[in-house]
């Protein structure tokens, strides 16, 4: 008992750590929606694991309803998750979070289909998921990583690795900046290449009408 009490004013500390619009014990308790989704996951995840699927699932959908962050009850999630503003995140069934995370509003810890077993991310311990981002698929995000606000990440990050783009590329490992060998100026455009495409068509017709004109007036 002192252990789940003790897990639970992590989850308030974490906030003070974070945040610096956070004043009191007390408005953190009564006001922050993200505190108040975590809390309410511990309780569902706590009646999944003894398999009464039902009453977790009514949990979490009253929790969603009220907080606007919907968390399966059978995520299962770390010491001091910390999730800032958080309209519209989505933590999927078999995902695993790990201590020390931060995740900001509107981001996906989803499946990429119908897949059977383990389809959602383990997020490893440190790491920051930024407004907007999608993780999708069954893979690891090391610690430590930062995944950029809009990118959506489809495969394995390395530990210490910053992610952005769509889809998403490492841009820092290890404090080190990650060249792609890529020229942008010399990168594929679909929309110029078919326009230039529309103009060689162009160019073909006028020809043939100009051929059929010369003929017709030659007759």
């Amino acid at each position: 008992m002192r252990k789940k009490f003790r897990t639970l004013l992590n989850d308030v500390d974490v906030v003070f750590e974070q945040d610096p619009a956070a004043r009191s014990r007390l408005e953190v308790i009564f006001t922050y929606s993200g505190v108040h989704a975590i809390w309410a996951h511990r309780f569902a995840h706590w009646f999944w694991r003894r398999k009464m699927y039902f009453l977790a699932r009514v949990i979490s959908q009253i929790s969603r309803f009220f907080t606007g962050i919907e968390i399966h009850p059978g995520a299962v999630i770390g010491q001091r998750l910390f999730i800032d503003h958080g309209m519209g995140v989505v933590i999927g069934e078999t995902c695993e979070i790990g201590n020390n995370v931060t995740i900001y509003q509107g981001v996906t810890l989803g499946g990429t289909g119908k897949e059977k077993g383990k389809r959602h991310p383990t997020v490893e311990d440190g790491v920051l998921i930024a407004s907007g981002a999608k993780i999708l698929g069954s893979f690891k995000i090391g610690e430590n990583a930062r995944i950029g606000a809009g990118s959506v990440v489809l495969k394995e990050v390395p530990v210490n690795s910053t992610v952005v783009g769509i889809p998403g590329k490492i841009v820092i490992q290890d404090g080190v900046k990650v060249e792609h060998g890529l020229n942008h100026h010399t990168l594929p455009d679909p929309i110029a290449d078919k326009l230039k495409e529309l103009e060689e068509e162009i160019k073909a017709l006028k020809a043939e009408r100009e051929h059929w004109h010369k003929s017709s007036s030659m007759d």
